[in-house]
């Protein structure tokens, strides 16, 4: 039973790639619930383990059936391509209450016992409340789970998302998709993705999202109902190398070549970084990996190129050499 987006034509200028951060809470909250997700995560488990037990999370879990609808209004398609968490938890606050109630209802059916809960006929009854104490445990959710690590992910999910669009740029959408993710498949107008659901959308002019992600791996997700973006989830590139501390992966030789602190800069940037979140994922001040990069920059090692208001930086293929031990 496969699900498929049908493109029309207005809808091929209008596919973007975003970041949600309210999107990575939610799914930090199923991961903790799914053992099956657990295998790159392991290290971050354990840095939240105690912090973990603070937080109620209950009544997310409710709305999060193993198979079956989350409501979109609580995880909803990202609403820019860099929104921060408070534009996004801003938003879910201003849900329409009536909207929210239907929307949970629907996902309150997909667990048995569910809408005869304490929660369930509370939330069902006073929707506006509901959406206060959801849009609250979510806020929460993310200040102890995920604000902490946010700009180790946040660079893992740029990276991405500059590989991707220079893909885009050089193959086109009809190459891109599929490799997007093996489950999904392309056949001029349609993208048909193998989830064991069935679900069938037009576009209808809206353009498709296209949206990384650390915590969903290694599902591909879809199946937001009108009148949300039409939005395609799927599992971030790297996320095997997240919790490795780039220090523990720096060459030896290189230390002697660089010095410690430069190499370990040029170590940590297996995919594009930012120098925010290498100062932070290496605990260096920013100004002394700003530094760093500067002169690795300027010996060729490095490249720097925009992405909306931030600087990425990425090995140049004499980078790539000299961090792999392989000469040029």
């Amino acid at each position: 039973m496969p699900s498929r987006l049908r493109f029309g034509d207005d809808d091929f200028l209008r596919c973007r790639f975003a970041v949600s951060p309210i999107w990575e809470t939610q799914e930090a909250v199923r991961t903790l619930k799914r053992p099956d997700r657990h295998g790159y995560h392991v290290p971050w488990l354990r840095r939240i383990r105690d912090a973990a037990t603070t937080l109620d999370l209950t009544p997310l879990w409710l709305l999060m059936p193993r198979r079956g609808h989350s409501p979109d209004w609580l995880g909803p398609p990202p609403i820019g391509p860099a929104a921060t968490f408070e534009e996004e938890i801003a938003a879910v606050r201003a849900s329409d209450p009536e909207a929210a109630r239907e929307d949970t209802a629907q996902s309150l059916a997909c667990t048995p016992g569910a809408l005869e809960s304490e929660h369930g006929r509370a939330w069902l009854a006073d929707p506006a409340r509901m959406v206060r104490e959801l849009a609250d445990a979510m806020e929460e959710a993310w200040r102890v789970l995920v604000e902490p690590e946010w700009h180790r992910l946040r660079a893992l999910l740029e990276a991405d998302v500059a590989y991707h669009s220079r893909r885009l740029a050089e193959v086109g959408l009809g190459t891109l998709l599929p490799e997007l993710d093996r489950r999904l498949s392309w056949d001029g107008r349609t993208l048909t993705l193998a989830l064991g659901i069935e679900y069938v959308r037009d576009l209808g002019g809206q353009g498709l999202v296209l949206m990384p992600s650390v915590f969903s791996w290694p599902e591909v997700i879809t199946g937001f109902e009108p009148p949300w973006q039409p939005t395609v989830v799927y599992p971030a590139r790297g996320i095997a190398g997240l919790w490795t501390e780039p220090g523990a992966r720096t060459p030896e030789p290189l230390v002697r070549l660089l010095g410690r602190n430069r190499a370990t800069v040029l170590a940590a940037l297996d995919e594009p970084a930012t120098t925010t979140a290498l100062a932070h994922r290496l605990a260096l001040a920013p100004s002394s990996v700003s530094a760093h990069l500067t002169v690795l920059r300027e010996a060729g090692l490095l490249t720097a190129r925009r992405y909306g208001h931030q600087v990425l930086y990425e090995r140049t293929p004499l980078g790539m050499a000299l961090t792999a031990g392989q000469p040029t």
